[in-house]
């Protein structure tokens, strides 16, 4: 569109109504505007802003591209910019697309701004392409942006409230690393840090704010790099950009720089061609920051899919609680698998369901030979229970000074040619030490050719359950890759997992049950969950003493709270990793009611039933008969829902207070204190639970037991929960209505 006819359309100010969606080019401005925001677009400073009806804004915003040669591009440093706009009519809804032009005579690339604004929906679609000129030109970049926010730009975001968290996402759930919701000012100081794949804000006191994160996974690692000053619910910096690659930094705390990133040793891949595009991005803000959350992992299943599962959900039992890693010590394993076997199968409750899953954890190929692990499948099947199967697809354990000498498991291809490189043409430890994890190529055939037979053992076997580990390997940055066209880490992985499930459908059927453990949270669609936290083992508090300093349940909720979306959108269910009735491996003895809190948590993330107990042992026979055999918890376990927060935690402080309810034909309620010293009271609201007005009788999950009433006309209940425990409660009706 050229000026001569934009400035037409200035002067007769042409609006264009679909239903409830309207276009209008005022002044030096385009407006498009739903009824949940609007999008401004200056045509003169080629700025935008994101105004939503609940509150927040965001101004001045721009878009970028670096290209490795011809430089920095920013929309606002083009001396044109234009527009045109074209029907939507897609699974998301109908709406427009702003085509957002920006480009110069003397510039060798164009960029091209993509605003999609849906007639009904709440959220906004955000790209951004550059594009060569010339028709055989080339932009290649590590580096490109569909929304920055800087203050040179006199861009600024700020929401209602005068309360505000960020909340800081991990790469993925390895190191134990926290999803942090951080105040600010904090010390009379801003906040910064870079975010991974998503991001959200909101005021603590009312929930009011935004979320935003990218919908495709299949190129970028997704940074979203932030900094607040200390202005009160402002945001003066935020930049989406494709093409995060970030080291571990082990001068920084854990989850604030030191292992939540993406554990890179070199630079992201470059995409490259005539045109090349930054992440998809999802904007969303609204008076409850839930909802855009919820709406976030909705987008993504549509854009992405999703697997399902038709069966009820596995219960299982899994060998590392009690054999630790390879099983080389022999505490239980193979000899004294039987008796497990048949200790599960007098848990009539527990096996009414589904057949349980026995899936020995993290062996060595010596010890637990195919034929020793057929011989617990036969025994396993005698008492109806199916077999589990682990191994790590992208990642090879070895010795670091055997590694020309490694070779791929089951296979005879060597190690060295499918390691993965830096820029030196240095071996990239995934896991360093001595003995180390080593990231193998997800490209290559020598890796199909390992994954295959890992797969034929699984089938022989018999396994209907697969956990894999360590995939955070197999999306690092390489120097080399066998399959040239892959050009980035999550291209690499993505081709994997891809190639993964083909090859599970193919060797062992479609009814195999995948869980992901230590993994990137994107792409999600190759799984039927994913742990939500790195492993846990059961105590309450990291800060327990004689217990290790992280894997506890406080710090699994910490982050598992801000991932309850997840259940039913990018996963049937969620993963908490297994209970343990008494005691982890070698670790000290758990108190019963910290097993009683564990198991509650598990429940109201929405968790598939995993236990890692020695049930030789008296004291853990007993409790799992007490808690893994009660009915009313393995209903809940066969059908898994994640219930809504209530509040979110704030900071990674162990001592937090959290409470969800889920609402359906029961309402559920649950409540957490993980503080040693202050009770817990908390007060749900009828107008937020939406219980229908009648007499109710609140009962204790476990026990069945009443610890209160609700009559006809209240409006809420109060709950009170003493230090270091948990309850959940149901609302069942006490009259005929």
């Amino acid at each position: 569109m050229n000026r001569t006819l934009i400035f037409i359309l200035y002067s007769i100010i042409v609006p264009t109504i679909a239903s409830s969606q309207q276009t209008q080019v005022t002044g030096d401005s385009l407006v498009v505007r739903n009824p949940y925001v609007s999008v401004v677009a200056n045509l003169h400073t080629g700025k935008v802003h994101y105004r939503f009806a609940a509150g927040a804004q965001f101004e001045n915003t721009t878009a970028y591209v670096e290209d490795v040669k011809a430089g920095y591009f920013m929309s606002t440093a083009f001396a044109r910019h234009s527009f045109t706009t074209d029907p939507v009519n897609d699974p998301l809804g109908k709406g427009i697309c702003i085509n957002l032009v920006h480009e110069e005579a003397g510039k060798p690339i164009r960029l091209i701004q993509y605003i999609t604004i849906y007639e009904t929906q709440p959220f906004l679609l955000l790209t951004a392409e550059a594009s060569a000129k010339e028709q055989e030109g080339m932009v290649e970049t590590r580096n490109i942006s569909p929304l920055t926010v800087l203050p040179a730009q006199e861009g600024s975001i700020v929401l209602p409230g005068r309360g505000a968290l960020f909340t800081d996402y991990p790469f993925d759930n390895d190191n134990w690393v926290d999803v942090l919701s951080r105040r600010w000012p904090a010390g009379n100081k801003g906040i910064d840090g870079i975010s991974y794949e998503l991001a959200s804000a909101y005021d603590e006191n009312t929930r009011n704010g935004f979320a935003m994160g990218s919908l495709v996974h299949d190129f970028w690692k997704t940074g979203i790099r932030y900094a607040t000053g200390t202005t009160v619910n402002r945001i003066d910096s935020l930049i989406v950009y494709g093409g995060a690659a970030t080291r571990d930094n082990p001068a920084l705390p854990d989850s604030y720089g030191g292992k939540d990133g993406t554990h890179d040793y070199r630079a992201h891949g470059t995409q490259a061609g005539n045109s090349v595009y930054a992440p998809l991005l999802y904007l969303s803000a609204s008076a409850d920051v839930r909802n855009d959350l919820t709406g976030f992992g909705n987008t993504v299943q549509q854009v992405s899919g999703r697997l399902t599962w038709k069966k009820p959900a596995p219960f299982y039992w899994n060998s590392f609680g009690v054999e630790g890693v390879l099983g080389y010590e022999k505490v239980m394993m193979p000899a004294d698998v039987a008796k497990v076997s048949d200790f599960i199968h007098s848990l009539d409750n527990f096996n009414r369901t589904t057949q349980p899953v026995l899936s020995i954890d993290s062996y060595d190929q010596g010890i637990y030979s195919t034929e020793v692990l057929k011989s617990v499948s036969r025994y396993g099947k005698k008492k109806g229970q199916q077999m589990g199967f682990y191994f790590i697809p992208f990642a090879l354990w070895t010795w670091k000074n055997n590694i020309s000498g490694a070779k791929l498991t089951n296979t005879d291809h060597p190690l060295s040619e499918v390691i993965l490189l830096d820029d030196q043409h240095h071996y990239i430890p995934y896991k360093d030490g001595e003995w180390g994890a080593f990231p193998i190529d997800p490209t290559h055939p020598y890796t199909r050719d390992y994954i295959i037979g890992q797969l034929k053992k699984a089938k022989a076997i018999d396994a209907a359950f697969i956990k894999i580990d360590f995939l955070s390997a197999g999306a690092l940055e390489s120097a080399r890759r066998y399959n040239r066209a892959i050009r980035s880490g999550i291209q690499a992985y993505d081709y994997g997992m891809k190639m993964l499930k083909h090859l599970v459908d193919s060797i062992m059927g479609p009814d195999v049950f995948i869980t992901q453990a230590i993994s990137p949270m994107f792409p999600h669609q190759y799984a039927h969950t994913r742990f939500l936290s790195t492993d846990v083992y059961s105590h309450l508090r990291n800060d327990q003493p004689g217990f290790p300093h992280y894997g506890s349940t406080a710090a699994s909720m910490i982050s598992a709270t801000h991932f309850w979306w997840t259940q039913g959108s990018l996963w049937p269910y969620t993963n908490m990793d297994v209970v343990v009735m008494k005691n982890f491996q070698k670790n000290k003895d758990l108190p019963e009611q910290e097993v009683k809190v564990r198991l509650l948590s598990m429940i109201a993330l929405g968790s598939i039933l995993g236990d890692g107990s020695d049930f030789r042992n008296k004291e853990a026979a007993e409790r799992a008969r007490k808690y893994l055999n009660n009915a009313a918890l393995c209903d809940l376990f066969s059908r898994p829902k994640a219930y809504t927060p209530l509040r979110f935690p704030v900071g990674n402080e162990q001592s937090q207070q959290l409470s969800f309810y889920l609402p359906g034909d029961t309402t559920l309620v649950a409540a957490f204190n993980f503080d040693r010293e202050r009770p817990f009271t908390e007060t749900f609201q009828q107008a937020m639970l939406k219980w229908p007005n009648r007499e109710y009788s609140l009962q204790d999950l476990l026990t069945g037991k009443e610890i209160g009433k609700i009559s006809k006309g209240q409006t809420s209940f109060t709950l009170e929960v003493a230090v270091k425990d948990a309850v959940i409660i149901k609302l069942i009706p006490r009259d005929n209505q």
